[in-house]
């Protein structure tokens, strides 16, 4: 059984070293993997834009920066996102910041992509919403393509260019690990297609789960590429929308419970949403820490 974080953006309330001690203590504690989730901007609602799903002035500190950031303080955790909004970002660009973190990190970096889900935030970065999944799917060959080919050319729908190279290499090379996450049917075959994992979602219910995880074998088997090689992990659950939802990481035995379920159901990788801690009421960093080993030590009494 592997342990993700998902780093919690409010950690910048209490300074540079807030962020650097929590994240230390992440990995001190015994967790795998330290994940950031993405978005650059919240967009306010209008005559004609829904409210976004969190506030507008949720603090969210850029993803790559902040990995960078902490790379500097940790050793040996893996360093991820959960998920970085890839269309929305110039594929070379990321490419490139990408590649010098997995350089500079010692080769701990996993990436976690998706679609994204909020239109006003493509449009305040000059970036067609509808075209996100083809965006995707190129930008995906793209980045592996950066990442291990010495000469690289591109001519498809979005991107166009000829003899391009991109040093150093990441120390992965090419089989720098991509996870995408979303739960639609054009994800679940991007997963199969093109990922190295699926980061799944706990909007779906434990058959719901099952059925998406047949869905990406199926479409990996069709692409001829080894499904057992797939990774598959579940956050344990998300930012939470109500009360309920605010009390689950106050309570251990469900938590523990959610995990040893998820874990039945063939995810090896387990994640705790450390926003939904500061949600719970562990409002201090020193909580924070507290919060995360406790439910660190009891989920590996219970899984390993």
């Amino acid at each position: 059984m592997k342990l993700a974080v998902e780093f919690p953006s409010v950690s910048y309330r209490e300074g540079p070293q807030g962020v650097i001690k929590l994240a230390q203590a992440v990995e001190q504690i015994g967790f795998d993997q330290l994940d950031m989730f993405d978005h650059v901007v919240m967009g306010y609602p209008t005559e004609t834009r829904r409210a976004p799903i969190y506030s507008p002035k949720m603090p969210i500190m850029e993803a790559l920066m902040t990995l960078s950031f902490v790379a500097a303080a940790t050793k040996d955790i893996g360093l991820g996102t959960e998920v970085l909004i890839l269309p929305q970002r110039s594929p070379t660009l990321t490419a490139k910041q990408v590649s010098t973190l997995d350089t500079l990190s010692g080769g701990r970096v996993r990436l976690g992509v998706g679609v994204g889900w909020q239109e006003a935030e493509y449009d305040a970065l000059g970036i067609s919403f509808s075209s996100r999944g083809k965006r995707m799917d190129e930008a995906i060959k793209l980045l592996r393509r950066y990442w291990g080919d010495e000469r690289v050319d591109a001519n498809s729908e979005f991107y166009q260019f000829e003899a391009i190279a991109m040093e150093p290499k990441p120390p992965q090379g090419a089989d720098l690990p991509i996870w995408v996450g979303g739960h639609s049917a054009r994800a679940l075959r991007r997963v199969g297609e093109l990922g190295d994992g699926w980061l799944g979602t706990s909007f779906l219910s434990g058959k719901q789960l099952v059925q998406a995880k047949q869905k990406i074998i199926e479409h990996a088997e069709k692409a001829g590429r080894d499904p057992s090689k797939l990774g598959f992990q579940m956050m344990l659950d998300g930012p939470p929308k109500d009360a309920e939802g605010k009390r689950f990481y106050s309570n251990l035995d469900l938590v523990v419970a959610t995990a040893a379920e998820n874990h039945k159901l063939g995810f090896e990788w387990l994640t705790v949403n450390m926003t939904a801690i500061f949600q719970s009421g562990a409002r201090s960093i020193d909580a924070q820490i507290d919060a995360l080993a406790e439910i660190h030590d009891a989920i590996r009494r219970e899984l390993g």
